[in-house]
């Protein structure tokens, strides 16, 4: 997988304006000072950086890491700048109407410049690795009473690939779920990037997970090798294929566009699972009427009286099909990752992610056509793609007990 050319030149452009700038405004206050020498020479070995972490091979993902980790750290070095820069030019725009500057560069621009670097580095190490689980409690009147407290584990998003052979963080995340005693564990897709042979140093880690009902398991957007390139579709088949086979081996039960019954003494609740629904550009292999059907002929069907429970991936799926045509109670998803970026302050929550997705973290809720609350969690994820971060959308574990409403 290539970055963009576009990309690529927008990135390149940026960072010779931005050294541009800094470089000018040092000549300007640095009379007959090396400094200027200095840093247009670093910034070039920068530039040099750029270009080596852009041509080098991205075969595997065993060389995407290295590329992945060299570009956030050219990024820890110019979003800074930025800031920087940004600041410095505000405080230049009195001078359009004769009057003073303020060097809001040097004095609000550098400062926070230095507190994002920090956090970006923060969210690369410490915020990456500190596991937060959020309890959520769930009441109706559809749950039965043999279901009251009935504990769900949910996760989502581990990306294992990211980690490479290194399983301390996986193992660590195994143990916390284990340690809440769940008696039911659900997996709510990407558990790789790119390519099946990601979990293999994983799949002993991830077996140990332990339940009463068991661990179910769905397919993410990245779980169907769409992000590879392929000699021929057999061998993408053969690693989907093999997917399947490793979650299966561990355990895990797939549901891939089906559904079981869980039971508790005579009482029973269904829980349904599909394949990745996706809008563009992602595949759409989900369908929620071979998972429970439509039809109102059929005893069990989405739209009857029984409490259901619906794994899918990604979100949209809820607010698109789901709670319009259906009265399933709970839906569970992850895929927006908070865009691994959020601010929380009190009840108020800030993410980039809300601008692409309505429901990107955390319970919502709306009603069905026959007045039913409809509900769908939407966790946030353990992992990461794309970068090493995550600052403020620390990796999630759900913690879900039902109640039933007398």
């Amino acid at each position: 997988m290539r970055i963009p050319v576009i990309m690529t030149i927008v990135l390149f452009t940026i960072s010779i304006l931005t050294d541009i700038y800094i470089w000018s405004d040092l000549k300007r206050n640095c009379k007959r000072s090396l400094w200027p020498r200095i840093y247009i020479s670093l910034s070039m070995a920068c530039w040099i950086f750029l270009l080596i972490t852009l041509m080098l091979p991205r075969r595997g993902e065993s060389d995407i890491i290295p590329v992945m980790w060299m570009l956030y750290s050219y990024l820890t070095v110019y979003i800074p700048k930025i800031v920087f820069v940004l600041l410095s030019m505000v405080g230049g725009i009195p001078r359009l109407w004769g009057g003073n500057t303020f060097k809001s560069g040097l004095y609000i621009g550098l400062p926070l410049g230095v507190i994002v670097c920090a956090a970006m580095w923060w969210g690369a190490f410490p915020g990456r690795e500190k596991i937060e689980v959020n309890r959520v409690e769930i009441s109706s009147e559809k749950i039965p009473q043999s279901f009251d407290g009935y504990r769900i584990v949910q996760f989502s998003d581990a990306h294992t690939g990211t980690w490479g052979d290194d399983t301390r963080f996986v193992s660590k995340m195994v143990d916390t779920i284990n340690a809440l005693k769940p008696d039911l564990i659900v997996f709510t897709g990407d558990i790789v990037n790119r390519h099946t042979d990601e979990i293999l140093p994983f799949t002993n880690v991830l077996a140990r997970l332990n339940a009463r009902h068991g661990v179910y398991s769905i397919l993410g957007n990245h779980d169907y090798g769409d992000y590879m390139d392929w000699k021929n579709p057999a061998d993408r088949d053969k690693n989907n294929r093999q997917l399947i086979d490793l979650q299966t081996g561990m355990g895990w039960k797939m549901l891939n566009n089906s559904s079981v019954f869980l039971y508790s003494d005579n009482d029973s609740i269904a829980l349904i699972g599909v394949e990745n629904w996706g809008e563009p550009p992602f595949h759409t292999y989900g369908d929620l009427g071979k998972a429970y059907s439509f039809s109102s002929d059929s005893t069990d069907n989405l739209n009857d009286s029984k409490f259901k429970i619906l794994l899918s991936h990604n979100p949209e799926h809820w607010r698109q099909e789901v709670s319009e045509k259906t009265n399933i109670d709970l839906t569970l998803s992850g895929h927006t990752h908070a865009m691994q970026f959020m601010i929380e302050i009190g009840n108020w929550r800030w993410s980039p992610s809300q601008y692409r997705y309505e429901e990107w973290g955390g319970l919502y809720e709306r009603k069905a056509a026959d007045g039913t609350p409809v509900r769908i969690y939407v966790n946030i994820g353990c992992g990461e793609v794309g970068m090493p971060f995550r600052i403020g959308a620390t990796p999630e574990i759900t913690l879900i007990t039902l109640h039933h409403k007398r």
